[in-house]
């Protein structure tokens, strides 16, 4: 998998993508400004499943998933923070700073389910924090938007 600027897709495409995940991030960014920085990352999480309810944005919270290895299920499972409209993984974070760490785990989540936008969004700090992704199937490259 190889990470990729955005200039590999076009304008539209990318204007696209942020209207699709609009409302999704506005709903994670009312809740970090009623609830503000420094909370634990589960009350950020209950509060924005109720945020996509009250604005009506499909999302199943802790999408469980598990890994395939030669055709059979691997028994760990896997938990994405939320599943979003069927083809949005959000992560959600409360920490100083994103990190590598984090971009991978998000960056898997999305390879390992086919997800095609995936968003992190970190509530700690004063100023949130939000990367937006792309992950192309074919081409197995994730792109930032």
């Amino acid at each position: 998998m190889k990470i990729v600027a955005n200039s590999d897709h076009n304008k539209e495409f990318i204007t696209e993508l942020k209207s699709y995940v609009y409302d999704i991030i506005g709903c994670c960014q009312e809740v970090h400004r009623e609830l503000g920085p420094w909370l634990n990352e589960y009350v950020y999480q209950e509060a924005l499943k109720m945020s996509f309810e009250e604005k009506q944005v499909p999302c199943v919270k802790e999408y469980y998933f598990q890994v395939s290895y030669h055709g059979r299920l691997l028994e760990h499972k896997h938990f994405m923070d939320f599943l979003c409209k069927g083809n949005v993984a959000v992560e959600c974070k409360a920490i100083t700073a994103l990190g590598v760490e984090q971009r991978q785990q998000l960056w898997n989540y999305m390879r390992l389910t086919n997800t095609p936008i995936g968003i992190l969004f970190n509530f700690a700090p004063v100023k949130d924090q939000c990367e937006k992704y792309y992950y192309d199937a074919n081409t197995k490259t994730i792109t930032a938007f």
